[in-house]
């Protein structure tokens, strides 16, 4: 019996699950370039500064960063879907060496530096961490939370994405950098 002969029932049976699986991921793509379109694009030219004082001590200056690929993550110490990805981020940790890429983690609608200790202390969260203001915020246009951006190596926006990401979805969009 032909390939075409057997296969044609089968696609036949099945096409309607094929198109509402086709249907939902572009739903899905599209409301992320809905939720996306108020970020910085990632045809932008320059970045802004990001540079502040560190929860543990020290301050953080994105411009002394090297040459390294760069997430920044930004998060709320209240927002439960930071609460959820953050483990992400450490596991990210143990399949990125530092070396290759950078994890920036900042603290944005925050009210005291206990909030966020505490926050970083209940996540293991042993990556830098920044305590940052509304000026950075603004500068980033962090509207919701988690909100992160993957830079190259030439500090350009490769990646842009806000809201709950799987560890799978931080690795994937952090891969391919350079």
């Amino acid at each position: 019996m032909p390939l075409r002969s057997t296969l044609r029932p089968l696609l036949k049976k099945h096409s309607g699950l094929f198109f509402n699986v086709l249907f939902i991921v572009a739903v899905l793509l599209g409301v992320g370039a809905f939720q996306a379109r108020n970020m910085l694009p990632t045809t932008a030219a320059d970045i802004p500064t990001l540079r502040g004082p560190l929860l543990r001590g020290g301050n953080y200056d994105l411009a002394d960063a090297g040459n390294r690929p760069v997430l920044v993550y930004f998060f709320a110490p209240w927002c439960n879907f930071c609460a959820a990805s953050s483990d992400n981020l450490t596991r990210l940790r143990r399949l990125r060496d530092e070396e290759s890429l950078e994890i920036l983690v900042v603290a944005l609608d925050w009210k005291d530096h206990e909030e966020v200790l505490d926050y970083a202390n209940r996540h293991d969260l042993d990556l830098p961490v920044i305590l940052g203001d509304s000026k950075i915020g603004q500068d980033w246009r962090v509207f919701a939370f988690p909100t992160y951006y993957v830079l190259d190596s030439n500090r350009r926006i490769t990646r842009r994405d806000l809201g709950y990401s799987t560890q799978l979805g931080l690795w994937w969009r952090t891969w391919l950098v350079n």
